[in-house]
């Protein structure tokens, strides 16, 4: 099943109304989000239900680039947690929904500085939008990862290392590390999250599904 190419499903996702925190152990540290459902909703929401779901328990970090320049810490493979899954699958997995027994894939979603609502399902250069995004990559927030298709983002996210302002408008930001920057800057490539919790905003989360 392909990514969708139009923010229709976005109605059927689930949604943060507000803000959310979950808590991440690695390496026996503990590293705090604060995810921002008022800029992201949607982004924001899919990762609080994931994180509800246990479906990040276990899973690996797959992709860490510190070389030459700090860049991104990035997981969230929901295929990881199988150790027979040889490393060079990893980073090709998205969340299989058992309800539907389809992979569940959230639409791109940027709000523009200033905005009321977001963009989705496009960047905002494709979207003609010229003022950056409300949620940047600065140093510390955690965005979805994605294919080239702008659509088909579903578990995998990343941390930043670095301001990385390249990034701005073309990747969904959706909150940030408010505690354990420095578990973040000691993960290595195939550490796994030990577990995964929304430690508060629960009820901010909003399924219509």
């Amino acid at each position: 099943s392909e990514p969708t190419d139009t923010a229709s499903e976005a109605s059927e996702l689930p949604v943060l109304e507000g803000t959310a925190t979950v808590e991440m152990t690695v390496n026996g540290g503990t590293i705090v989000l604060e995810l921002d459902g008022a800029q992201a909703p949607v982004t924001a929401g899919n990762f609080v239900d994931l994180v509800d779901r246990g479906v990040y328990d276990s899973t690996v970090f797959h992709r860490v680039i510190r070389e030459p320049d700090p860049f991104v810490v990035q997981g969230g493979d929901p295929i990881s947690v199988d150790p027979s899954v040889p490393p060079q699958q990893l980073g090709t997995g998205s969340f299989v929904d058992p309800d539907t027994e389809r992979p569940r894939y959230i639409p791109l979603e940027i709000t523009p500085a200033g905005a009321e609502e977001p963009v989705f399902g496009q960047t905002l250069r494709m979207a003609g939008v010229v003022q950056p995004p409300e949620l940047a990559h600065e140093r510390g927030v955690i965005a979805m990862a994605r294919s080239q298709a702008p659509n088909s983002a579903s578990a995998q996210f990343y941390f930043t290392l670095a301001e990385l302002p390249f990034l701005d408008g073309d990747y969904a930001v959706f909150g940030r590390v408010i505690e354990g920057m420095d578990v973040v800057d000691q993960i290595q490539q195939g550490d796994r999250v030990e577990a995964a919790t929304v430690v508060s905003g629960l009820d901010n989360l909003v399924s219509d599904g």
